[in-house]
């Protein structure tokens, strides 16, 4: 059973297609009829994550292929305007963040809580889901998660890698006190840093080799930065309790698993090479726990809460808008300009006068 799209909502909407690697198109398509339990999100603010890039330039993220035409982007957020007819239409009009992400809510992970490892998975943006690069977006209606009128678009769609930082941080089990150390100062490095803090670490210390993420890192709080390039390391063996890597550097890692003590935890983030060459000696000798993470899980709330009340600041890592004309531009922000943090594909902006 699906539910119809109400008149005054229009029957297509325009979405950046990616046709082939490194080509998107901007075009019309359909848009979906909701389930019962979906409602339609009218985008508002999609932040650009590595992963679209990645998917863009390369066709592939490990195992996830892209397979055929495919819209990107899952860092969203927007306003409700249809519901599904098992939805309280009281949700129309709401503010929300998607969580952007389809469970199956049966198998063993799903049942168990850890339902960002479920078999079934169906993920904004990874082939053949449909992503958020367009005017509006389907999604269940306990992943669209209302957010208050203080925060912007921006910081409602940048809670997705809040969530992501956040998932982090509790799989390197950051507490009160805790001693924290991070491998670079991207996006995600940024958040998770900050995260860090507002869960109590006592020390918070991000390594990154250009300087000007140091220095932005260095004013969002109770952080401080070192330069690897010039850092000796061996200064700060057995001194974190917990080390998270948010680089993909294979010789940011290596260099930096002697640094936690014994017993403590690595969690790695960042997407890198396929394999890497690991200290085992050390992991082993040590009892060091290492770990990766797979998105997130219930997240949205702490997320949400972080960021509304200022524990955690967003608006700061925003250095750029587009518009859906000029995904591919946005795409490759990060690469053509080195003072980029973070772009936001705004849906309703007008293309540039070059583009028209």
């Amino acid at each position: 059973m699906t539910t119809s799209i109400p008149t005054e909502v229009p029957t297509t909407m325009a979405a950046s297609v990616l046709t082939s690697r490194r080509t998107i198109e901007l075009t019309e398509v359909p848009i979906p009829p909701l389930d019962p339990d979906q409602v339609l999100v009218r985008i508002e603010a999609v932040g650009v994550c590595g992963s679209d890039t990645h998917f863009y330039l390369e066709g592939h993220i490990g195992d996830l292929v892209v397979d055929g035409p495919i819209v990107l982007g899952h860092e969203s957020a927007g306003r409700i305007v249809a519901v599904g007819a098992a939805v309280d239409p009281d949700r129309l009009s709401r503010r929300v963040s998607i969580e952007p992400q389809r469970p199956c809510r049966a198998c063993r992970h799903c049942k168990s809580g850890e339902y960002n490892l479920c078999v079934a998975m169906e993920f904004y943006g990874a082939y053949p889901v449909e992503g958020a690069f367009s005017e509006f977006a389907v999604i269940q209606d306990d992943f669209a998660f209302e957010v208050p009128d203080s925060l912007s678009a921006d910081e409602a769609a940048l809670i997705e890698p809040v969530s992501v930082a956040v998932h982090a941080c509790r799989r390197a089990q950051v507490a009160a006190a805790s001693r924290v150390f991070i491998t670079g100062a991207g996006p995600i490095g940024l958040l998770t840093a900050q995260v860090a803090v507002a869960f109590g670490a006592g020390e918070v210390v991000v390594s990154d080799p250009v300087e000007s993420r140091r220095r932005f890192a260095e004013t969002l709080g109770a952080i401080s930065t070192i330069d690897p390039r010039e850092a000796d390391l061996g200064d700060l063996e057995l001194h974190f309790d917990s080390y998270i890597d948010a680089s993909g550097s294979a010789r940011a890692i290596a260099q930096a698993i002697p640094t936690v003590r014994r017993g403590g935890r690595i969690v790695l983030v960042g997407m890198g090479n396929d394999t890497i060459e690991l200290p085992i000696s050390v992991i082993q000798n040590r009892e060091l726990e290492l770990t990766g993470t797979y998105r997130y899980a219930n997240t949205w709330p702490t997320a949400i809460d972080l960021v509304a009340r200022g524990a955690v600041a967003v608006a700061p890592l925003v250095t750029g808008h587009v518009g859906l004309a000029d995904v591919e531009a946005g795409l490759l922000m990060a690469q053509s300009d080195p003072s980029s943090i973070k772009t936001i594909v705004v849906p309703g902006r007008p293309a540039p006068e070059s583009a028209r």
